[in-house]
């Protein structure tokens, strides 16, 4: 560490040494042979090396003082603006003054702040994957499935700022060659911490409607794909959200909320009628430059309530309840109501088993009430829980999901999965599916695939 430099000290050590210098040549006279009458010194000459003697024997104990002060870390005072002056005595009773100048307002020691400057911080996190997926009645292929960065900036202890992208490659066949770039803003959001159990948010959301669109990061998800009911779901909107947590007792135990208002779903072509529900799409200026409020009668609202409950180190479960409800034809009569049930459930460090049910009623022009829903469970073994104690099977996760969903449009759809996933770190990841599906209806999802995946998060 650089220590301030200070005048007082460099000064002083100037004039010492130079004093030291002329006493050193005065002692030294009298051990030499007898000098001439003009080697002697005057009175006047003697009197104002003494003065000179004792202003440099001031400045040496203030020397010492602020080298005593610097060595318990204070700062030493600075001396006020303007010339200071140091006095001593002749002996005829005159007094000889000395000045030394106050050190520049450039050389001062700065003043310590009255308090903590706002602390920001600036980082990019996020994931990737990379698959090569083998469908039935197709050849296989690599594919680029995702990168995702995530751009996070704290501007002090109560301001964050969050935004993420997917970056994906589409091949533009059939109709044209080679192959375009998308970028989706996936979400940007400023959070404002109001105390330690109330959060604002605001901006292109996540919406808590189960957990899979707040945790579904590409390697946070042990499957290469999403759960087919989530389509029924809207996984983001536009507006504003209050969140937090309150604690419950003194094992760890919490209730968490939300509660959001945004622009809701609306509609492809402005009608009501049953398979024109736009979940993603309404998020501000339309094509033709008006606002998307115009589409349909009122902003939509919803939550999402859980507990969680902890009995012991790595073992707990989450249960939570989520809905929304808003108006999403032009005519603002027809309403998009769902309702989401999700939970979790760890069992030590091998066991997770996890899962999400939902149900939506979307009011229509042409087929009344319909009803697309779904449900999802997926589970996962880690092998050491076996305590084999060998390296490679410590690092593979068995796991296995079924989800279903039936887009009340006349497809049904039915799929299992089982693989593995292999943990070469904590954050990169190689896994391996085989989907068994199952369709019934004019709009199949795609037949049996094989999918191998590598994940990073970083």
């Amino acid at each position: 560490m650089r220590r301030p430099d200070h005048p007082i000290v460099n000064r002083t050590i100037t004039w010492g040494f130079v004093g030291l210098s002329l006493l050193a040549t005065s002692f030294a006279s009298f051990g030499q042979e007898p000098a001439s009458a003009s080697d002697y010194v005057s009175r006047a000459e003697y009197d104002k090396l003494k003065a000179e003697h004792e202003a440099l024997k001031q400045e040496m104990d203030e020397l010492k003082t602020a080298v005593r002060q610097m060595a318990n870390g204070t700062v030493p005072a600075i001396p006020a603006e303007g010339p200071s002056t140091a006095k001593a005595t002749s002996p005829e009773g005159k007094q000889l003054v000395t000045t030394t100048t106050a050190p520049a307002a450039s050389d001062a020691v700065p003043i310590e702040t009255s308090g903590p400057l706002a602390t920001h911080s600036f980082s990019i996190v996020g994931d990737a994957e990379f698959q090569f997926g083998k469908i039935s009645h197709q050849h296989g292929a690599f594919m680029f499935a995702d990168f995702a960065p995530i751009f996070l900036f704290r501007g002090g202890d109560r301001i964050l700022f969050e935004a993420g992208f997917d970056f994906t490659i589409q091949n533009n066949a059939p109709g044209s060659s080679g192959y375009a770039t998308t970028l989706n803003l996936s979400f940007a959001t400023i959070d404002y911490i109001i105390n330690d159990y109330v959060t604002f948010t605001g901006g292109n959301m996540l919406l808590p409607l189960g957990t899979y669109s707040e945790r579904s990061a590409g390697w946070l998800n042990k499957f290469p794909d999403a759960p087919l009911p989530r389509s029924v779901l809207p996984g983001n909107g536009i507006g504003v959200q209050l969140r937090g947590g309150i604690p419950l007792g003194e094992k760890g135990a919490s209730l968490t909320y939300s509660g959001f208002v945004i622009n809701g779903p609306g509609s492809m072509d402005g009608s009501g009628d049953a398979g024109q529900l736009d979940l993603g799409g309404n998020v501000g200026l339309t094509s033709d430059g008006k606002l998307t409020n115009n589409l349909h009668g009122g902003a939509g609202e919803g939550g999402r309530v859980a507990i969680f409950w902890p009995w012991k180190p790595q073992y707990d479960l989450e249960v939570g309840v989520s809905g929304m409800s808003s108006r999403y034809d032009n005519a603002g009569r027809q309403q998009y109501n769902a309702g989401v049930v999700d939970a979790s459930l760890h069992l030590g460090p091998s066991v997770e088993v996890k899962g999400e049910y939902m149900n939506t009623w979307v009011g229509t022009d042409n087929a009344g009430t319909i009803r697309p829903r779904g449900w999802w469970v997926q589970g996962g073994y880690k092998l050491a829980g076996l305590k084999l104690g060998l390296p490679y099977l410590d690092k593979l996760e068995l796991v296995g999901r079924y989800d279903t969903v039936n887009d009340a449009l006349g497809t049904w759809t039915k799929r299992g999965t089982v693989g593995a996933v292999y943990y070469v770190t904590n954050t990169l990841w190689l896994e391996g599916d085989y989907e068994f599906t199952s369709n019934r209806g004019p709009n199949p999802a795609p037949d049996d695939s094989l999918l191998f995946q590598i994940s990073y998060g970083f």
